[in-house]
């Protein structure tokens, strides 16, 4: 870049300021990227997130914009704009016509064009590596080239998820169309009319790396609005349902989904494990049903999956479930389908996605909520917050409240779809949480997977930076690269000015009645486990019907389906899913048997006596909750 071209790019911002009465709120500015990045108290101005503002500045004005970094070092700035009157519209004029003379004198000397060693020193040959004569040995030590190359390449890698390591992200925005969501929530996001930037990633649960997309499995749907107050994460799924109620189990039902110690992959793990815990009957069903493969993540619905709440201005409360509807249509592969594309086109989702969004055809979902008084969740014949069950749509309609829709796919995978951290405690002022067991899991960890993944500053990177400032006394860590807190104090209360928390923004205490001593509580003695399972099947039309039976048998009596091939299932894990799927509907377990080929009648009292020999182990040491929900 010339110097004449480095003051070009930056005199549009020159001219913006001098426009403008003051920095903060300019619209001139605002169409260069530029956030109101200050801010008074007393005498005092705070720079809040400098780091990220000058990112988003240097997209707006080019290279020449690094010299502004210089400039808001340099002394004569600081001089010029501690001066008593000096409005913050001329302090970064003064600041940018400073950066812009710097960066002239530094054009002149460096041509970006040149490639360079991340020091910024000149190369004069990336091809050739230093050798002691022409076949002696590599100067490894002399030549800095060749291992800043090789150290970069072998530490290119963050740690991956243990979960949903494959996906695609795209970046949006979403739009409220009720204009009467303030009943129900003070949340700014869900103010009439308002547009929010969001992104979303979309994920196979037990996909790796290099796996194949089109595979039967359970697909992620994370969702992260960049509101006013704060970033608000709903990590749901396309499902609207889960394997069970206690956090306990995850890790358990990861390793039963992934790899066993052998490096493969089994059907009969799984079995085993869905078979032992009975109240995953439901979304295994609902897993071997057609949406068990959908076409693309275009067309899938997702769910928030879990009861949240929403609080009005008046600290009312309401439990919320959120649903994602596609305005794609709902499109399935069958088994065969599956298998298919995933031999031609391994990676069809994550094409599908970046192709729709480059060629114009943004995708987009209609969100809806389903909402429960407190009252109604105290009257309701099974729990509300049981994340194994829905709520009828009967007794609880779906309202709809906006719309989202994805225009950009990030240009770097690894800084914006493999950074990304989601974390359902991840919420703003007028929504929160529920009784929900494994919400409660996940509010721990999914924040604990990210730090041991991104260190505790992952937040700062791009995709996860909230788009409000940040006032907090954390400091220190990896890569910390905002100013760290700068002279400010690191501690509070102190008596300096920091920043100190706000009464208006707590929540309403949460309708909970604890009694009873702290010890582990048997929370499945009396559940109905198979009553939603039942009404799913029974909404299958008689096709569906069919292809979940043969997907199911299939699996267990010979080991493959869409994304597993393994051995066969043994005939005691079979004759213990046999007796699940019984138990939800009569026809549905007379079916499945003759795809087995079993007996029925004994399967059914075989599972019986296992089942209840694996309760009595699991309920020893538990205090039980005796009250049945039906």
């Amino acid at each position: 870049m010339s110097a004449s071209s480095v003051r070009l790019s930056l005199s549009p911002c020159i001219s913006a300021l001098r426009s403008s009465s003051s920095y903060a709120g300019s619209a001139p500015l605002r169409q260069f990227g530029f956030p109101a990045i200050f801010s008074t108290s007393g005498k005092r101005y705070h720079a809040t997130r400098a780091e990220g503002t000058m990112d988003r500045v240097k997209n707006a004005v080019g290279q020449g914009i690094e010299s502004v970094k210089l400039a808001v070092q340099d002394p004569d700035v600081h001089e010029a704009a501690s001066r008593p009157g000096t409005s913050l519209g001329t302090k970064m004029e003064k600041g940018l016509e400073k950066g812009a003379e710097l960066a002239e004198t530094t054009a002149k000397k460096i041509n970006p064009d040149i490639m360079t060693t991340l020091d910024g020193r000149p190369l004069g040959d990336n091809y050739n590596s230093i050798s002691a004569g022409k076949q002696g040995p590599l100067l490894l030590t002399e030549d800095i080239n060749l291992y800043e190359k090789n150290a970069a390449l072998n530490r290119e890698r963050v740690v991956p998820r243990v979960v949903h390591a494959k996906g695609v992200g795209a970046f949006g925005k979403f739009t409220v169309t009720n204009s009467d969501m303030a009943k129900y929530t003070e949340a700014k996001v869900f103010e009439s009319g308002k547009s929010t930037e969001i992104f979303c990633r979309w994920s196979g649960v037990t996909a790796e790396h290099g796996n194949s997309d089109s595979v039967r499995d359970i697909r992620g749907f994370a969702l992260k609005f960049y509101t006013e107050d704060g970033n608000w994460d709903l990590v749901g799924n396309n499902s609207p349902i889960f394997f069970f109620r206690d956090p306990v189990k995850f890790p358990d039902l990861v390793h039963s989904l992934m790899r066993d110690p052998r490096g493969l992959k089994s059907w009969v793990h799984r079995w085993d494990f869905w078979g032992l815990t009975p109240e995953s009957v439901h979304q295994v069903l609902w897993l071997f049903g057609d949406r068990g493969i959908p076409k693309s993540y275009r067309y899938m619905n997702g769910y928030g999956v879990h009861a949240f709440s929403m609080i009005n201005k008046d600290k009312e409360r309401v439990w919320v479930k959120y649903h994602f509807h596609s305005q794609q249509e709902i499109k399935n592969l069958t088994s065969e389908e599956g298998i298919d594309l995933s031999g031609k086109d391994p990676d069809f989702f994550n094409k599908d996605m970046i192709n729709a969004i480059r060629s114009g055809e943004y995708p987009k979902w209609k969100m809806h909520i389903q909402v429960m008084t407190e009252q109604q969740a105290e009257q309701l014949s099974h729990d509300p917050f049981d994340v194994t069950k829905v709520w009828s749509r009967h007794d609880f309609p779906l309202i709809e409240v906006g719309e989202l829709e994805f225009n950009r796919v990030p240009e770097s995978y690894f800084q914006d779809v493999e950074q990304a951290a989601f974390a359902p405690a991840n919420i703003v002022p007028g929504l929160g949480f529920s009784p929900d067991r494994l919400l409660q899991g996940r509010l721990f960890a999914y924040r604990d997977a990210h730090n041991h993944r991104l260190g505790i500053n992952g937040f700062q990177l791009p995709v996860n930076q909230p788009r409000c400032p940040i006032h907090t006394y954390h400091r220190d860590g990896a890569f910390r690269m905002d100013g760290n807190g700068g002279m400010g104090p690191h501690y509070e209360p102190n008596s300096f000015g920091g920043p100190q928390p706000d009464p208006k923004y707590a929540d309403p205490a949460i309708p909970i009645n604890v009694t009873g001593p702290g010890m582990r509580y048997e929370n499945h003695y009396g559940k109905d486990d198979f009553m939603h399972a039942k009404a799913m099947w029974e909404m299958f039309e008689p096709d569906e019907q069919e292809r979940v039976i043969a997907n199911m048998a299939r699996s267990m009596k010979e080991g493959t389906e869409a994304g597993v091939n393994s051995e066969p299932v043994p005939e005691l894990i079979q004759q213990i899913n046999l007796y699940n799927f019984a138990r939800v509907d009569e026809d549905l377990g007379n079916k499945l048997a003759a795809a087995l080929g079993l007996d029925l009648k004994s399967s059914m009292d075989v599972g019986r006596k296992t089942l209840e020999q694996l309760y009595s182990r699991q309920t020893a040491g538990t205090h039980k909750d005796l009250s049945p929900e039906s």
